[in-house]
């Protein structure tokens, strides 16, 4: 049967890779962000199975009418729309400067995902899937990016409990150093580069593939059981046990 998937933020890196294996399995992929020509771009890359849609995860009207668009039940939803938005913010002075930074990064990485599963939770299907995308940050501290995706990790796990009488699983895929990303946008310092891949226990830096197939393992029949729990997938960067 064909499966329909939301990916948020879906026009590229990690996004882009999450849409390209369910649309490889004969799914239906709707992916989201702001930038119209980015994710038509992205839709025309990965065949007509993929279907572009504008919007901001961080806007509740846009989100809203966003998935008021969408026919039938959603099997699988992945909120990776996000990323460090220190990267794009005019600097400030003082508190207000503090205070937009986080705000902006707990908008982009948090709340973005609960207003999408919010709207989207009447329409999840029973025996469905919600996959997060977060970031070894979450455990290795990295300003208000990290405490985001920490926050993100923490909800997931009452979502799982609130998901699980329909069979629904909630699961947090947390990523370590990915090339090919905007996230890093490719122009990290090599010694920089260097130093995360020697971290690494594989001596070498995550692709989006990676990500993507553990996504949609997490998605899989083979997964109905495991929810509420973060995986890293960093190349042994952060070990757990």
């Amino acid at each position: 049967m064909t499966r329909t998937i939301l990916v948020t933020g879906g026009g590229t890196g990690i996004g882009k890779a999450v849409a390209a294996r369910f649309a490889a399995s004969d799914a239906v992929v709707h992916i989201t962000g702001r930038r119209k020509d980015v994710l038509v771009s992205a839709a025309a890359d990965l065949g007509s199975s993929v279907r572009p849609l504008v919007c901001d995860a961080t806007d509740p009207e846009q989100v809203t009418a966003a998935l008021d668009s969408l026919d039938g039940p959603i099997d699988v939803l992945v909120n990776n729309a996000g990323g460090n938005t220190d990267f794009d913010l005019p600097e400030q002075d003082g508190l207000a400067g503090v205070l937009a930074h986080w705000r902006a990064n707990l908008d982009a990485n948090l709340i973005s995902a609960v207003l999408t599963t919010t709207a989207a939770r009447d329409k999840l299907a029973e025996g469905g899937s919600v996959i997060h995308i977060g970031s070894i940050a979450a455990d290795q501290g990295a300003g208000s990016y990290g405490a985001a995706k920490a926050g993100l990790a923490s909800w997931n796990v009452d979502l799982a409990k609130q998901l699980g009488a329909r069979k629904i699983t909630a699961n947090v895929v947390s990523p370590g150093y990915i090339r090919e990303t905007e996230f890093f946008r490719d122009k990290l310092p090599a010694e920089r580069a260097e130093q995360l891949i020697d971290a690494t226990s594989t001596g070498r830096a995550g692709i989006p593939a990676d990500i993507a197939e553990t996504v949609y393992f997490l998605a899989s029949a083979g997964a109905r059981h495991i929810t509420g729990q973060t995986f890293g997938v960093n190349g042994g960067a952060h070990p757990t046990r």
